[in-house]
C-alpha cells in the first residue's frame, strides 16, 4: 500500500515541521534545511517518515527535485 500526495516546501525555516493543508490539498512543510544538494529533500523525507511512523526508505520524491512543489510516496 502506498499514499501519493503534493506537499510545498518551506526550506531554511527555523524548524521542520508539518504546518498544515493548503486550499489545493496539498501539506505545507518546513524544514531547517536548504536546498542545496538534496538536503531539503532528505529533510522533507526524514519529517514525513516520523509522522506516518515508517522508515526512510518508504519516503520518496516522485516529482519535483529541484521545486518547492513535490509529489511525494509514502510506502506503508
Amino acid at each position: 500500500r502506498s499514499l501519493t500526495f503534493a506537499v510545498k516546501v518551506i526550506p531554511k525555516s527555523s524548524k521542520d515541521e508539518v504546518t498544515g493543508l493548503l486550499d489545493d490539498g496539498s501539506l505545507r512543510l518546513k524544514v531547517t534545511a536548504a536546498p542545496v544538494k538534496g538536503k531539503a529533500n532528505s529533510a522533507v523525507c526524514e519529517l514525513l517518515a516520523e509522522q506516518f511512523n515508517v522508515p526512510k526508505r518508504n519516503v520518496e520524491v516522485l516529482r519535483g527535485e529541484t521545486s518547492h512543489i513535490k509529489q511525494i510516496r509514502v510506502n506503508l
